[in-house]
């Protein structure tokens, strides 16, 4: 026990490359190698939703065709990007290449074609050891690789997911990989040195920061970070924890920790234990391994002794496992650093794809542009000839209120300073959503500042049509390209009794929502959403006063906008534009899944 952080056990995550991709890190606000921020929300087209694993060339280039002909490129739509499938099922010579069927050009011509277009050219792949189709072809122990190939191909947008990772219980992974990225139970812990000794209970003594952590009668468990892949929990608040004991020790000097654990490989019950004093940023890591593992969960055993250094009087002694976190920062850093190597002064833009399993709003900002909230939005892709199915509501992921009713409390994590939350694709197109469905679903995106990344089929879209009427709307584009990037915030809810409306999480759709987006013309847009596939006739209002209240702070003229006589008030669907001089602002009433939505012009 006690080895040094660069001599990690074999088949293990290995040692973290520096304080700087840590935990204690994750708040300090800094990027890693020098990714450059500022960039708006992602704009496209994306192969997956369309065409699933059967994706070709020739699709690939009808689709570029079709954005240049549609005119979808002069309103932000730029990149087009090949998902899952495209490459051959193994590396030749250990590097990706192309499948030589459905993309029998290779990925350098396409991506001049699409270059010629005017357009940018985007890829995919996985930060494990295979694709999610299962392809042998992931990024993981081939990033340098990996990346020079995309910087020769000409890649503007790189999309990278999480099956099949060797680090933690993925999807496709091992589920013993648990291990890995939780702590073992704790029952106690015992500290030696300077003539001083004490036990302490790991219930009794010990305290627990954040949501994840649990106490019984015995020992804490689910000493870790909470898996954010489903739609359970709320991304709100402290989703990690630790086991925290104040000690009081005589002198400064070398101490030394015992630890009475029990290990697993299950959801809650790992192997893998961090041991630091002092809160960040000043805090220290004295032991990052994998402990010797029990014969199992109720058997518990006594660690050999961790060395410690304590200062006189209090000390702050952290049990904690944050890998599951800083596993993922640490393989998506690595993809970068391949870019960087390949192409220093190239800005490629990452889509972090790992469905908010480790929680990756905390992190994900310091190594891309924008982060997956959760597993995919729909699971019944399209193919050449069907254009899938998408849904309004279900009890997991796929549909478009369960990737919202986490994404609309998730705007103080987003923005240009960091990146984006991303619930996943347009849905627009699909079977199973009708054009009312689809209008709220394009205008939750555009408020919350999501990547606009089409899924449909583009050659069954034509100029004027219900298609084109939705994913060209240019005012609602315009919320999401506004200058000021600030993703919109709740402001009401009819679903939300006590509490926050832009904190407080629900998944309960018979409700009424009203966010609220500054823009930097100094009006603000403000969106009703019904997410209830019933009619409401329920009159939903809010004034200047709520307004302000919640996004004052983020207006360029919070004074001009409080003190107007009157707004003009545009209604972005239906473009009719009225006065209004009551400074209170509502609707009566919303047919299902059906959102009014008002760019509101403050006048002297």
């Amino acid at each position: 026990m006690g080895k040094e952080l660069d001599e990690m056990t074999p088949n293990s995550p290995g040692a973290l490359k520096g304080k700087d991709y840590q935990f204690d890190s994750f708040a300090d606000g800094s990027v890693l190698l020098g990714k450059k921020k500022g960039h708006l929300p992602p704009m496209g087209w994306n192969s997956w939703n369309a065409f699933g694993s059967g994706n070709t060339e020739a699709l690939t280039k009808a689709m570029a065709d079709k954005i240049v002909e549609l005119g979808l490129d002069k309103l932000g739509y730029e990149y087009v990007v090949l998902d899952d499938g495209c490459y051959k099922p193994e590396r030749v010579d250990g590097k990706i290449t192309n499948e030589e069927v459905k993309f029998p050009s290779g990925f350098k011509a396409l991506s001049d074609y699409i270059h010629g277009k005017g357009l940018k050219f985007g890829m995919y792949n996985d930060i494990g050891t295979n694709l999610c189709a299962g392809a042998a072809v992931g990024t993981c122990g081939h990033e340098m690789t990996d990346a020079a190939s995309y910087i020769e191909w000409g890649v503007d947008f790189l999309k990278v997911d999480n099956c099949y990772y060797l680090w933690d219980n993925a999807t496709f992974s091992d589920a013993a990989n648990a291990r890995f990225v939780y702590a073992p139970l704790i029952k106690s812990i015992q500290i030696k040195g300077s003539g001083f000794e004490k036990s302490l209970s790991a219930v009794k003594e010990g305290k627990i920061t954040g949501e994840r952590a649990v106490k019984n009668d015995t020992y804490v468990s689910y000493i870790g970070t909470f898996d954010g892949t489903g739609p359970e929990f709320t991304p709100v608040g402290d989703r990690s924890s630790e086991l925290v004991f104040e000690l009081d020790v005589p002198e400064n000097g070398e101490y030394e920790l015992s630890v009475e654990y029990a290990s697993g490989k299950e959801e809650g019950i790992g192997q893998w234990l961090q041991v630091a004093v002092g809160s960040a940023p000043e805090s220290a890591l004295f032991f990052d391994d994998l402990l010797p593992e029990t014969e199992g969960p109720e058997e518990f055993a006594v660690s050999e002794p961790i060395k410690l250094k304590l200062s006189k009087g209090k000390n702050i002694l952290r049990l904690m496992n944050h890998r599951r976190q800083e596993n993922t920062l640490n393989s998506y850093a690595a993809m970068l650093e391949g870019l960087k190597a390949a192409a220093p002064e190239k800005d490629v833009i990452l889509s972090v794809c790992e469905w908010g399993k480790t929680q990756p709003q905390n992190w994900a900002y310091k190594v891309s542009d924008s982060w997956r909230i959760l597993n995919d939005i729909t699971f019944k892709v399209g193919a050449d000839g069907d254009p899938g199915t998408g849904t309004w509501k279900d009890d997991y992921t796929p549909s478009v209120t369960s990737q919202y009713n986490k994404c609309v409390i998730m705007d103080e994590f987003s923005g240009l300073d960091k990146g984006w939350n991303d619930p996943d694709m347009l849905m627009v197109g699909m079977n199973g959503m009708t054009p009312v469905m689809s209008r709220t679903h394009f205008t939750m995106w555009a408020m919350m500042n999501a990547p606009l990344m089409l899924g449909l089929d583009l050659r069954r879209v034509e100029k004027g049509d219900e298609f084109y009427s939705i994913i060209a709307n240019k005012d609602i584009i315009d919320l999401n390209r506004d200058s000021l990037g600030i993703q919109a915030k709740r402001i009401f809810s009819t679903g939300i009794g006590t509490g926050r409306p832009d904190q407080v999480y629900t998944r309960d759709n018979e409700r009424i929502d009203v966010l609220a987006k500054p823009l930097s013309d100094g009006s603000v847009a403000l969106s009703f959403f019904n997410l209830s596939e019933e009619a409401s006739g329920q009159s939903v209002s809010v004034s200047v006063s709520d307004i302000v209240g919640y996004i004052g702070k983020k207006m360029p003229d919070c004074e001009k906008f409080s003190k107007a006589v009157s707004f003009e008030l545009k209604d972005l669907w239906t473009e009719e534009v009225t006065e209004n001089t009551s400074g209170v602002f509502g609707v009566n009433g919303l047919e299902g899944c059906g959102n009014v939505t008002y760019k509101i012009t403050p006048h002297e």
